[in-house]
């Protein structure tokens, strides 16, 4: 009996009410802790959300929050990340495939302008700009979205010719994008589409053929316009090296020419300012200048030929070559 109370002294002392407060008080503490504390990735966003209720978005670091529920965290894709959503075609890990089953073939039949009934595969890509909207604003977000693009890809297919649709292709592409960002946000989703893509478009068997020519047409036609584009920056350049040597040439003769005509206006000036002075000197030197240059005038040996018109009976002339 001795030995028993013993024990239970021993045990007493070594196991005390104070251990188990302290004990109880670092689990909470590390419970805590852990509940608490929270890393955010660089390419994400946290949102959260107090008593069920918005409370604050938190970009990428350590963070912390309020533990055992009261505030809890939902981690979404920054905007860097793309997400995309494909219709009419799924990828695969090997590539690309095609898989008309389950409901695909239906979501790209589609009504043209013209009311042929066409296969368009196309796909969007979006990013998250508002967590806050993308987590609360739509319940069954993916639905809502492939919705909405399959009615604005087919509107805008329905305004068009089947034949007009590869002509048209990026011009689909444009609106398809601008009016997926409005009706988004309009239900504020907290997304915007970066880029709608249609893989293929394909008419139905009735028509496949001129749809083929079509594309030949196409694509014969930018081949004539590469063709031409590549003469025109050959030839032009060579062009307009020859037009500027032709107009530096007749700048270059135009030039010789006034200054020819200035230096002669001044040589006129300078001889009729000595006319005034001595008329009939002036008329003297000019003369006796005149005939010096004729008579040094030779086209090879031959020398110039004279006539005289105050000689009555001879003959008026005289070959000063003799």
């Amino acid at each position: 009996m001795e030995q028993n109370n013993q024990a239970g002294k021993v045990v007493k002392k070594v196991f005390k009410p104070s251990s188990f407060i302290a004990i109880i008080f670092v689990v909470l503490i590390a419970v805590c802790a852990f509940s608490s504390a929270f890393i955010v990735d660089e390419s994400q966003q946290a949102v959260i959300t107090r008593f069920g209720a918005y409370s604050k978005t938190l970009g990428p670091g350590l963070h912390f929050k309020l533990p055992f529920g009261i505030d809890k965290k939902f981690i979404v894709d920054g905007n860097k990340i793309v997400r995309t959503e494909q219709f009419g075609f799924r990828t695969e890990k090997a590539g690309v495939t095609n898989q008309y089953q389950n409901g695909i073939t239906s979501e790209s039949t589609m009504l043209t302008g013209d009311l042929n009934i066409v296969d368009v595969e196309w796909s969007i890509q979006y990013r998250i700009v508002d967590p806050r909207a993308w987590l609360f604003s739509v319940e069954d977000r993916t639905d809502t979205i492939r919705s909405i693009s399959r009615s604005v890809v087919n509107a805008l297919i329905g305004d068009r010719a089947i034949l007009d649709m590869n002509n048209s292709r990026s011009t689909i592409e444009n609106y398809a994008v601008e009016n997926m960002n409005n009706q988004f946000k309009k239900l504020n989703m907290g997304i915007t589409v970066t880029e709608v893509k249609f893989q293929n478009i394909i008419p139905p068997v009735g028509v496949q053929e001129a749809f083929e020519d079509v594309n030949k047409a196409i694509q014969d036609m930018n081949r004539f316009i590469n063709e031409g584009m590549e003469s025109y920056y050959a030839e032009v350049p060579r062009a307009r090296g020859e037009a500027d040597r032709k107009v530096q040439v007749a700048e270059g003769y135009a030039a010789e020419r006034i200054n020819k005509a200035k230096g002669d206006v001044a040589r006129f000036n300078s001889v009729y300012e000595e006319y005034r002075k001595a008329p009939q000197v002036t008329r003297e030197r000019l003369y006796l200048e005149t005939m010096e240059e004729l008579f040094n005038s030779q086209e090879g040996d031959k020398k110039p030929t004279l006539i005289d018109g105050e000689l009555e009976n001879f003959l008026p002339l005289k070959n000063l070559g003799q």
